[in-house]
């Protein structure tokens, strides 16, 4: 596989798997963070094609015109609106949920927004790693603090946090030490709404592989300079190298088991994590 075959793809309307849910109405607003771009959009793109109000934020303004775009293109049933906001400052949590809150009742939260940066811990910056703390494990938290009150506010009651965790929520490699600690930690925040939510609030992580989105196209010369290896090497042996499945995700079909997890379908998944790792992370030569 060659870095051209892992460029993020564009989500089409076939590809968004449609749920029958009754509490999938444009009434239940679905907040989705990173949601300019990637994993995110493709996520806001699935909620709104089954029929939620998506209160789609990312601090990228354009990302976020382009999601709406592309939902405008697929004629889906939910509309999606836009919040442009920084997850690092808490003022603009507060600020993102009120105004997702004036959409509709918040139901649901997406936690997806994520970053990455390659670096030996002995050279990692801090002022990175604290970047990475707040955009995916603090903002996370703070969200999901702000959302709950409002789950219990819904016509049932009930409310859901996905959270996109990660293969490196589970074991590590070299050189993504913020990478890292932030997706255990997710998985920490995800038992925690669990065991706090009565099986009314649930939580669930979905934990991937590689998934062809800008994250992953952005550290591949990163990955490759810090290791002294190719390209298509990182592609070939760090990113699929130990999975049985030899092809990378593609965002929507993450999207799809965000949908998933928040449908009904998902009454018992709570606390635990969905592995789509491709057996990476389970098997062994």
């Amino acid at each position: 596989m060659s870095q051209d075959q892992v460029t993020p793809p564009t989500v089409t309307a076939e590809e968004i798997h449609r749920i029958d849910d009754d509490a999938f109405t444009d009434r239940n607003v679905c907040l989705v963070t990173g949601a300019g771009s990637g994993i995110g959009r493709a996520t806001a793109l699935a909620a709104a094609g089954n029929g939620l109000t998506v209160a789609a934020t990312d601090i990228d303004e354009d990302g976020l015109v382009g999601t709406v775009d592309r939902g405008e293109e697929l004629g889906l049933e939910g509309e999606i609106e836009t919040i442009v906001g920084d997850l690092t400052e808490d003022d603009a949590l507060e600020r993102i949920v009120d105004e997702a809150a004036e959409l509709g009742d918040v139901k649901y939260l997406a936690n997806v927004a994520g970053m990455q940066h390659i670096d030996s811990i002995e050279n990692f910056p801090m002022e990175t790693y604290d970047m990475m703390h707040r955009i995916m494990l603090r903002a996370p938290l703070y969200l999901s603090k702000l959302c709950i009150p409002h789950f219990r506010e819904t016509e049932d009651g009930r409310g859901c946090v996905g959270n996109m965790g990660s293969v490196h929520g589970h074991y590590v490699t070299s050189d993504k030490v913020g990478y890292n600690v932030s997706k255990f930690g997710l998985r920490g925040l995800t038992q925690s709404i669990a065991a706090e939510g009565e099986g009314e609030i649930r939580a669930y992580s979905i934990s991937t592989g590689y998934v062809k989105t800008p994250l992953v196209t952005d550290q591949l010369e990163d990955t490759a300079e810090q290791r002294g290896i190719s390209v298509d090497e990182v592609i070939e042996d760090v990113m699929l190298g130990q999975s049985r499945v030899t092809e990378m995700m593609e965002p929507i079909d993450v999207a799809n088991l965000f949908l998933l997890g928040f449908s009904d379908l998902g009454r018992h998944l709570d606390g635990g994590d969905l592995l789509f790792d491709g057996g990476m992370t389970l098997t062994y030569e």
